[in-house]
């Protein structure tokens, strides 16, 4: 099947490269002269594992290609993936600017019958607007179909979430266009759910916003746990083995980001509100994930002597997690900010995400190693849990350290063991002091 993917982000890029994997001849678009020069060149804009070499094989097989040009690839195209961005906007609602320029170029460079699938993350009623717009553009009254097939990957595992998904959810007004997408996803065999196209456009909103409610649920269990003397690990794996609830999703820590959660919860909520209804959980879940880094970084401040000036503070892991350089609501830039004002000397240190701090936070010190990020320092604060973190001499680094404050805000550590080295150790909701 001839196939257009417009935009080259996390969900472009991934969706482009598996489909080119199954056998499809894939056209890659993007507006960005200079990032598809790169990714002809199998230069990544983006770390993904496994991403690379998907690029590289497919491309050199010849079904895998890269332009700027939309309107010859929407023209050879028999499905066409919309895979552009939805950011925030100051009010919480999702800009729709991308969707639609998109849509107005589909329109005025249709040729054929075309199934049109939006798989960006949107709000219901999008469907219904693309429709319009693409009609409203086309130079005759060509037809075609919209489709929504919202995506479920997770930065970090994109390619094996895409390749093995959970469920595949298509939501179409007739089921020639449903059949279509059923046609390219058979080779996954995995369960396919088909609904409407609203109601499909809500289940991506939903489940977002139900596993961003887990995070805060068990971050608030974890204030509670570090008032009464719990442990939040021990308390959530009792709480996990239910299987009418599940273990995942349950780990507390610094709250929820990156480039979905926030987002999705925020458009769901805005939703919500334009229809009348204020969603009372969800504004809780929201305000419990804002608290969450401003409450261990107050206690961060009230350990080093209510006063951040001139503390040397080594930040461990920068990327909003393991396996991404993706720094999208990342809670290193708060923890940062916050350091910053208070006149502390920041180090960073993350396997991957450096560079792409340093565009946000040059001034800083960032190091190659957590031991040198150690060195001296007044403080660290496990931010990230990459696995090399797990890994280390905690004795040298202790021995390393000026005063040995650790506070590990993703509760990689074991308590007891860090105390018995010699470290102040503080978790989040590990009811130990």
């Amino acid at each position: 099947m001839n196939i257009c993917v417009i935009g080259t982000g996390y969900v472009g890029l991934v969706t482009g490269c598996v489909f080119s994997d199954l056998g499809n001849e894939v056209i890659c678009v993007d507006n960005n002269p200079e990032k598809v020069s790169m990714l002809k060149k199998c230069i990544m804009p983006i770390f993904e594992p496994g991403l690379e070499e998907m690029v590289r094989h497919n491309q050199s097989d010849g079904r895998l290609s890269f332009t700027s040009d939309l309107a010859d690839a929407v023209q050879k195209a028999d499905v066409i993936f919309i895979c552009v961005g939805t950011p925030p906007l100051p009010s919480g609602d999702p800009d729709m600017q991308y969707i639609q320029a998109v849509a107005k170029s589909i329109g005025e460079n249709i040729n054929n019958y075309k199934v049109v699938v939006n798989k960006s993350t949107v709000p219901v009623g999008t469907g219904n607007m693309v429709r319009e717009i693409i009609e409203q553009h086309r130079k005759t009254a060509i037809e075609f179909d919209v489709v929504s097939n919202p995506e479920f990957l997770r930065e970090g595992s994109a390619i094996k979430d895409t390749l093995e998904p959970d469920r595949i959810v298509i939501g179409a007004s007739n089921q020639s266009a449903a059949m279509r997408l059923v046609e390219l996803y058979a080779p996954l065999e995995k369960p396919i759910i088909m609904t409407d196209v609203a109601s499909a456009e809500m289940i991506k909103y939903a489940s977002n916003a139900f596993l961003a409610t887990k995070i805060s649920f068990a971050n608030s269990i974890a204030t509670l746990c570090d008032l009464v003397g719990a442990d939040v690990l021990q308390v959530m794996k009792g709480v996990g083995q239910d299987s009418r609830i599940g273990s995942s999703f349950l780990s507390a820590g610094l709250g929820y980001g990156g480039s979905c959660f926030p987002k999705d919860t925020s458009a769901l909520f805005r939703t919500a509100e334009k229809h009348g209804y204020h969603m009372d959980m969800l504004d809780a879940v929201m305000k419990v994930n804002a608290s969450q880094t401003t409450r261990f970084v107050d206690r961060l401040k009230n350990t080093l002597g209510d006063s951040f000036s001139g503390k040397t503070i080594g930040l461990m892991g920068l990327a909003f997690k393991p396996n991404t350089d993706d720094l999208r609501d990342a809670k290193s830039i708060e923890i940062i900010s916050t350091l910053l004002k208070g006149g502390a000397h920041v180090r960073g240190y993350d396997p991957i995400a450096i560079e792409k701090m340093r565009e946000i936070f040059p001034s800083i010190e960032y190091v190659e190693s957590a031991y040198e990020l150690a060195d001296n320092a007044d403080a660290l604060v496990l931010v990230t849990e990459w696995n090399e973190f797990r890994q280390l001499n905690m004795e040298k680094i202790c021995r390393s350290m000026k005063t040995p404050v650790l506070f590990d805000g993703r509760n990689i550590y074991d308590p007891h063991k860090m105390k018995k080295i010699g470290f102040t150790y503080y978790g989040i909701g590990r009811g130990i002091q």
